[in-house]
């Protein structure tokens, strides 16, 4: 680990209105030490290394929120499917959909698995990723979502928040969504705090899918755990799924297009980070959700991808960013705050990172481009670098 560093900069400020006054900062051990101006550099403060970024402006790195990025296999036919008319629940019920990743990943060998979700971390760090959270939800059972989870903590490179997700889908082994739900609080969430694979725990919540009230039981069970818990919500209608995120003091609640202006209002008054992912809406062919609503009425407003098999194979945040823009009314500044602090608020790390200040990881984004350059060329991020910890980060 680098001690002692000390970078001189360009800061760019929390406005993003083109200030960047020159300034340094004092890395040690990964954690900013001290930041400030030039000309203020601590004199008793004696340094390893010099790193001079001349007029390169920083900004933290970014941070994905919610992706599936482990899974095995393709499902690019559905995609025809849903072009065509063929609804997404159509599909499901022909075992298409999240049983048929289910299938291949739980056939796939932890190595393979690995491989492949190296690959697309990897992808992810080249666009600016210091952390990224990656869900299970692709096994269903209880052997193959500890391989999952297990694959998850063994990823390099970028800090890697792991969700547990067994509520993605009902397995065919199970007759009831509530069954299900009884197995998953009595035999795997138990194993999952034992091994200490994950503290959060997320669930599908959608008519047809897991509905409120076993959810609630299911949710509530995972907190008396010490599980801090996320949901899919209010994705595909107004399942119910924000509301009972908002009366659980849930970290976040993800999708939420279906919202009614007292629910807005809710997210408003809590801390409950409503997490938007317009690529998957895009995919859907959705509404987008009302962003601009939200950030008026005070909510905390995150972004990200979405990244999975099935309904948002991509890993583009350049094109999240810029439908924020254009279809949710988001300015430029609400973006890169979505893709930073925020996106450290839903994942409960905002006291870690996020944003650069004294204590925090030295996770930051160096670059030439001006900041109008980003989020404005579908699948081109501005060309910068990336430092984690301090440290500067090649991925091939």
């Amino acid at each position: 680990m680098n001690k002692n560093l000390v970078f001189n900069f360009n800061l760019v400020n929390e406005n993003f209105d083109g200030h960047t006054p020159k300034m340094a900062m004092i890395i040690e051990n990964g954690l900013i030490s001290w930041i400030g101006p030039q000309s203020k550099i601590p004199k008793k403060v004696k340094f390893k290394k010099e790193i001079d970024l001349k007029k390169k402006k920083i900004m933290p790195a970014f941070i994905e929120c919610h992706t599936h990025t482990v899974f095995a296999g393709s499902r690019a036919d559905e995609f025809e499917l849903r072009n065509t008319g063929t609804s997404y629940l159509d599909i499901a019920k022909k075992g298409g959909g999240i049983l048929s990743t289910m299938k291949k990943t739980r056939t796939a060998s932890a190595k393979e698995l690995l491989a492949i979700t190296q690959e697309r971390v990897n992808n992810f760090m080249k666009q600016g990723v210091a952390t990224i959270e990656i869900k299970s939800g692709y096994a269903l059972d209880l052997k193959n979502e500890i391989k999952t989870l297990e694959v998850i903590n063994k990823v390099k490179g970028a800090r890697v928040v792991s969700t547990f997700l067994g509520a993605h889908a009902k397995p065919p082994e199970y007759d009831s969504y509530g069954k299900y739900l009884e197995f998953l609080a009595e035999k795997v969430l138990p194993v999952v705090k034992k091994k200490k694979l994950s503290n959060r725990v997320d669930i599908f919540i959608e008519k047809n899918f897991f509905e409120v009230p076993e959810s609630r039981t299911y949710l509530s069970a995972a907190k008396r755990l010490g599980f801090e818990v996320t949901i899919h919500a209010n994705q595909l209608s107004f399942s119910g799924g924000a509301e009972l995120a908002l009366e659980l003091g849930a970290q976040s609640a993800d999708h939420v297009i279906n919202l009614t202006d007292e629910t807005i209002q809710y997210f408003g008054r809590n801390k409950t980070v409503a997490v938007l992912l317009p690529a998957a809406d895009l995919y859907m062919k959705c509404a987008y959700p009302p962003a601009r609503q939200l950030i008026d009425s005070g909510a905390t407003v995150a972004l990200a991808t979405d990244y999975n098999p099935g309904t948002c194979p991509t890993q583009d945040l350049s094109l999240v960013g810029l439908l924020a823009r254009l279809e949710m009314k988001m300015t430029l500044p609400e973006v890169f705050k979505a893709y930073t602090i925020n996106a450290a608020k839903a994942l409960g790390i905002d006291q870690e990172e996020g944003s650069l200040a004294v204590g925090k990881r030295a996770n930051f984004i160096s670059t030439d481009a001006e900041l109008t350059d980003f989020f404005y060329s579908a699948g081109a991020m501005p060309e910068h670098e990336l430092f984690i910890r301090g440290s500067r980060t090649l991925v091939g």
